[in-house]
């Protein structure tokens, strides 16, 4: 029986992780360990300043599956597997998502789907993210939810290299095939709206995480965001490895 962990940044019950969760029942057996709520943007941060608890969740219905949630970041929960719920046994494949969001482009950087993946890349274990390019929490994964356990039974069967993970990016709405792609060139601008009104004694001025995200290559055709654009499935590999070897 294949021992299969589901991880996700966006929180115990959004509709992403459950789905995720029931479809990879059909290739394993399901353990659930997600944060008790939104830790989008965290990356592989890890809890550093207070104690990280895990709790098991009795009552669900997500077809035999084990879940447990933390007050932890989605790093933390790769931990939390490998030291904690899986001490004495081995994790043979960690699936992240589905988030709700693109990770495509510099968008992967920040991801805490994606960052759980390459935690779990560190500790040797296969991992792949999934996300929807969408933020929308009732967003219509019906399109996704025939890729989700064909695509990665098949990554999986075909063996994920060392130190590597997949991040797959879905459009919104029908998907007309797969591409394997390499990552889109982009920059975040305007990140920061100023907060209008009354602030607390002492705060000068404060501000919300908004933004444009701009394609600094619009024309590639080979890219994560261009296969989105076309109502494709994108597939890209991840590597632990950030060294800049043309500047050795």
């Amino acid at each position: 029986m294949v021992n299969i962990v589901v991880v996700n940044d966006d929180g115990w019950g959004t509709a992403g992780v459950r789905l995720l969760a029931k479809e990879m029942t059909k290739l394993g057996h399901v353990t659930v360990i997600a944060p008790d709520g939104p830790r989008s943007g965290n990356g592989a941060c890890i809890t550093v300043d207070k104690p990280i608890c895990l709790t098991r969740v009795e009552e669900h219905d997500l077809n035999g599956a084990e879940v447990y949630v933390t007050n932890g970041t989605p790093a933390d929960c790769i931990k939390l597997a490998r030291e904690v719920v899986f001490k004495d046994k081995p994790i043979d494949l960690i699936v992240s998502g589905i988030n709700h969001g693109s990770n495509a482009s510099i968008n992967a950087m920040y991801s805490g789907t994606i960052g759980a993946c390459l935690v779990a890349a560190e500790k040797g274990i296969p991992a792949i993210g999934w996300s929807i390019n969408s933020h929308e929490p009732d967003v219509d994964l019906h399109w996704l939810q025939p890729y989700l356990s064909e695509v990665t039974q098949h990554l999986f069967e075909e063996g994920i290299a060392a130190r590597t993970c997949f991040n797959i990016n879905a459009p919104v709405g029908e998907i007309e095939g797969i591409r394997w792609t390499r990552q889109c060139a982009g920059h975040w601008a305007n990140e920061l709206v100023p907060i209008e009104g009354e602030k607390p004694e002492g705060v000068l001025s404060a501000w919300k995480l908004a933004g444009d995200f701009i394609n600094d290559e619009p024309s590639a055709t080979d890219t994560d965001i261009w296969a989105m654009n076309h109502q494709l499935l994108a597939i890209t590999p991840l590597t632990l490895d950030w060294t800049e070897y043309g500047s050795l």
